[in-house]
């Protein structure tokens, strides 16, 4: 393996880290450790400058200031200080990255996990994270990386091309940035992506979309697909339970489209807070008119964790009623995720309402199709299978 590390050493010391499930709803055990150095094994006292770099889109404002462009909060920073998201610092006027291969989990998912139902089926995605994130979930299930500084959360090094070394070693395909927010990890994600493409490896973010449009239209030239975590359809709920904003996020969703990469979309439905029939409506009104009806939702039961801990775990029919919704908006491919064998959770084609792939969990999956044709009536289905 390049940079000499073996796959044994690579194993044995992801085995030391936290791994979190990617599953929606799944609790981790995981717990902020400091980092170890990836070579040694060691633990780090500090902030270690191999996994530095300077940052991509931010401006100078004098007086050693500077304003990040990545994300719509555009914090504004002073000298020695760090913005919203915890891994990105400004020194004397130039802002860096501190998280730039700075791996704190890393597994081999079955995509569905992600989830991607229309994209590669049955096999499965190289998926990493680092630490942080530019919003705070009260609901996250990965709280214990997402919502700490990098310093707290045990990391390895892991530089790009032995991720696409890894990823190929591993047999999987493509290369997931998921768990935490890949956002925030930006120029790590764009150089990793792009040292993948080079391996004929594809990859795939799975985010909450809080992105400018400048970096975002700058890494769908590497994604060849996107899956947007979508809260909610309302602001209060962006701000009150994500400290984010809704608008920006359909803005991504609409870029991703426009780009012509594949995009499915999560919702998370929580109850009393995002469930209403009201809501879940113009929901899919709105994906069906600006994103197409051929562009699938999955509706995702939620189950207490982190800030959130009073709601019950989504009633089913809560969901099943999310899925008839979307149906009748038009949608083609609504799902029913995180209940494990439900039939709201098969693919179907959208002619002859056959069965296409279908679904037990993530790791009992049948692809029927042929050659992206529905074996029944022909058609084509929308989606990326080869």
């Amino acid at each position: 393996m390049s940079n000499g590390l073996s796959r044994r050493q690579f194993l044995k010391i992801m085995a030391s880290c936290s791994v979190i499930g990617a599953g929606l709803g799944l609790d981790s055990n995981a717990t902020a450790q400091m980092p170890i150095d990836f070579g040694t094994g060691q633990p780090i006292t500090g902030p270690s400058e191999k996994f530095t770099q300077e940052a991509m889109f931010y401006k100078p404002l004098g007086e050693k200031k500077i304003e990040c462009l990545l994300c719509p909060r555009q914090c504004r920073i002073i000298d020695g200080e760090r913005g919203y998201c915890g891994v990105r610092e400004n020194r004397a006027g130039k802002y860096y990255t501190m998280v730039y291969s700075r791996v704190c989990t890393a597994h081999n998912d079955p995509i569905e996990k992600k989830p991607f139902y229309h994209f590669l089926p049955g096999t499965t995605a190289f998926s990493l994270a680092t630490a942080g994130c530019n919003i705070e979930c009260r609901f996250c299930q990965n709280w214990q990386i997402s919502q700490f500084r990098p310093e707290q959360v045990q990391s390895v090094y892991l530089p790009p091309d032995q991720v696409a070394d890894l990823a190929r070693r591993e047999s999987s395909p493509t290369i997931a940035y998921t768990y935490s927010e890949p956002v925030i990890f930006y120029e790590y994600m764009l150089a990793t992506a792009t040292e993948g493409r080079r391996h004929g490896i594809k990859s795939v973010m799975v985010s909450n979309g809080f992105i400018n449009q400048e970096p975002m239209d700058k890494l769908l030239g590497t994604m060849d697909a996107v899956k947007i975590d979508l809260k909610a359809f309302t602001e209060k709920f962006y701000r009150e339970v994500c400290s984010g904003e809704l608008k920006p996020v359909l803005k991504t969703m609409e870029l991703v489209k426009k780009r012509g990469v594949w995009l499915e979309i999560v919702v998370l439905i929580l109850p009393t807070l995002n469930d209403s029939d009201e809501e879940i409506t113009n929901l899919c009104r709105w994906v069906k008119a600006n994103l197409g009806k051929e562009t699938p939702v999955h509706f995702i039961r939620f189950y207490p964790t982190y800030k959130i801990k009073n709601l019950p775990p989504t009633p089913v029919s809560t969901l099943e009623k999310a899925y008839q919704i979307a149906t009748a908006e038009g949608l083609f491919f609504p799902y029913v995720g995180n209940v494990p064998g439900h039939p709201m959770d098969q693919t179907r084609c959208p002619h002859c309402r056959n069965e296409v792939i279908r679904r037990i969990g993530f790791y009992d999956v049948k692809c029927l199709l042929k050659n992206g044709l529905c074996p029944n009536c022909d058609k084509p289905l929308p989606g990326v299978w080869t």
